[in-house]
C-alpha cells in the first residue's frame, strides 16, 4: 500500500495548475447517460474516483473513452440498467446515475453507496425526490430498484435539508420528466451550476441557477456536446493552504476566485495577503505564522466542510486559539488524533473543534481517514520538523490530481513509497 514521505520545513514557492473539480466531474459523467448522441468533456481530472465512474458507465455497456484529460461517451450501445456493488461500494457519487437512467430508459437498479466514512449522509433525500416524479423505489438487498412507466412526470420536489447529491440526481431526472418540476432548498454549490450549464448546453430548460429553487421544464431528448469541467475550488484551497502553513507564497492558476471568496476570506483573517486575478489566487505569507481563525461549515456560498481539515491544521500552527464548528457532517473530525501525534492541541467536544496553536509539529507516523483529512494531513507534515509518513494515502488519490508532482514543483520535499 503506497505511502507519503513526507520532510518538513520547507517554504513552498511558485506556481500551480489547478486540474478540474472532482465534485463538479463525477455528476457531469452520470449526465452522459441522457444524451442521445456523442459528448465530450475536457479538463477532466485524473483521480481514483472519476476512473471508478467511467468504469461504472462503461459497464452499463456505454462506448466510453478516456483520454488525456478528455472523456468522450456514446450511450446509443447502452444495454444494462445495472450498477453493481462492486463499483458503487468504493464511491458515493456512483448514485448519481441512478436519476439519469431512470429519466431515460425507465428502470435503473444501483447499489447502495459506499466511500469515505464521514457520516451517514443517507440517500433517503435522492429516493424521495424521484417518487415525487412518479418513479416506483424499493430497496432491497442493499440495492435501489426504480422504475416508471413511460416518463417521469414534473413535480414540486423539497429537500428536508440542503443536499448537493440529492439535487444533481434530481436536477438530471427532471431534464426528461413530463412538465415542469421545481426543486426547493436546492443546493446552491458551483459544481450543481457547472452541471445546470452542460444541461442547458444538451438541450435542457433549466431557470433558477445559483438559487435554492430550481425550475426545470423537461423535454423529450438531450443531445451531446463539448464541454470543459469548472476548475476545482477545493484543491485551489488546499494549495493555499499550503502556503500560508509554510510562511511561502504560492499562485494557483486555471481557477477562479469567485469560487472560494468566503475561504480567501479567512486566509486573510490569517494575516496571509491574498490577490486575485481572473484565472489566478496567489497567497503570499510572507515567512509570518498565520493567526487562528474561527470558522463554522455551512453549505455555499458559504464556508465549505471540504475545507475545515486543511484549515484546521493551518490553525494548528496559528497564533492564538480557534473554534471550528462542523455542521454540514457528523464524524468529520477524524483527524484530529492524527493532528495531535504531532503535537497539535485541539480538543473536540460534539461537532466544535477548539484549536490552540503550538508554534512547532513534530514529525510522527499518521493515517489518513477520508480525502480532505488526508491533505490535512500533508499540510501538517510539510509544516512539521522531521520526516513525517502518512498511510492510507488511497484517500487523496480519489481527489487530488498527480499531488505529489505539484507539490515538488513548489519545493515540497515529498515522495510516493510502497510497502
Amino acid at each position: 500500500m503506497d505511502k507519503f514521505l513526507i520532510q518538513g520545513g520547507q517554504k513552498l514557492e511558485g506556481e500551480v495548475r489547478i486540474s478540474g473539480a472532482k465534485n463538479a466531474a463525477l455528476p457531469l459523467l452520470a449526465a452522459t447517460i441522457l444524451a442521445d448522441s456523442p459528448i465530450r468533456i475536457s479538463n477532466m481530472p485524473n483521480l481514483r474516483d472519476v476512473n471508478t465512474l467511467v468504469k461504472l458507465i462503461a459497464g452499463l455497456g456505454v462506448a466510453i473513452e478516456y483520454a488525456g484529460d478528455t472523456v468522450t461517451a456514446d450511450t446509443s450501445t447502452l444495454n444494462n440498467q445495472f450498477a453493481p456493488y462492486d463499483l458503487v461500494k468504493t464511491m458515493r457519487a456512483s448514485i448519481l446515475v441512478l436519476g439519469p437512467l431512470v429519466a431515460r430508459y425507465g428502470e435503473a437498479k444501483v447499489s447502495l453507496p459506499g466511500g469515505c466514512a464521514i457520516g451517514s449522509r443517507p440517500v433517503d433525500q435522492h429516493l424521495k425526490a424521484l417518487e415525487a416524479l412518479g418513479a416506483h423505489i424499493e430497496v432491497e438487498n442493499g440495492y435501489v430498484h426504480a422504475k416508471v412507466d413511460g416518463r417521469l412526470k414534473g413535480g414540486e420536489v423539497i429537500f428536508d435539508m440542503v443536499t448537493v447529491g440529492g439535487t444533481e440526481n434530481i436536477l438530471m431526472a427532471a431534464t426528461l420528466a413530463d412538465g415542469v418540476t421545481t426543486i426547493r432548498n436546492a443546493a446552491r454549490e458551483p459544481e450543481i451550476t457547472d452541471l445546470a450549464n452542460m444541461l442547458i448546453k444538451m438541450g435542457a430548460k433549466i431557470e433558477g441557477l445559483d438559487t435554492d429553487t430550481l425550475v426545470v421544464t423537461g423535454v423529450e431528448s438531450l443531445h451531446g456536446c463539448d464541454y470543459a469541467v469548472v476548475a476545482d475550488r477545493i484543491e485551489t484551497g488546499s494549495y493555499l493552504a499550503a502556503a500560508a502553513i509554510t510562511g511561502g507564497r504560492v499562485r494557483t492558476t486555471h481557477t477562479d476566485p469567485a469560487l472560494l471568496e468566503c475561504v480567501l476570506d479567512k486566509f486573510e483573517e490569517m494575516g496571509a495577503e491574498v490577490t486575485r486575478g481572473e484565472d489566478w489566487i496567489e497567497l503570499d505569507m510572507q515567512g509570518k505564522r498565520p493567526k487562528a481563525v474561527s470558522f463554522r461549515t455551512l453549505p455555499h456560498p458559504d464556508f465549505p466542510t471540504d475545507m475545515q481539515a486543511q484549515l484546521m491544521a493551518v490553525n494548528a500552527i496559528g497564533r492564538g486559539f480557534a473554534t471550528i464548528s462542523e455542521t454540514i457532517f457528523e464524524n468529520r473530525f477524524m483527524h484530529v488524533p492524527e493532528l495531535s501525534r504531532m503535537g497539535a492541541n485541539i480538543q473536540v467536544e460534539g461537532n466544535d473543534a477548539v484549536v490552540t496553536g503550538v508554534e512547532k509539529l513534530s514529525a510522527a507516523p499518521v493515517m489518513a481517514t477520508d480525502l480532505r483529512a488526508s491533505f490535512s494531513l500533508v499540510l501538517a507534515a510539510l509544516a512539521a520538523e522531521g520526516e513525517t509518513l502518512i498511510d492510507r494515502i488511497y484517500h487523496i488519490d480519489r481527489g487530488y490530481e498527480h499531488i505529489e508532482a505539484k507539490l515538488q514543483g513548489i519545493g515540497a520535499k515529498i515522495k510516493r513509497v510502497s510497502g
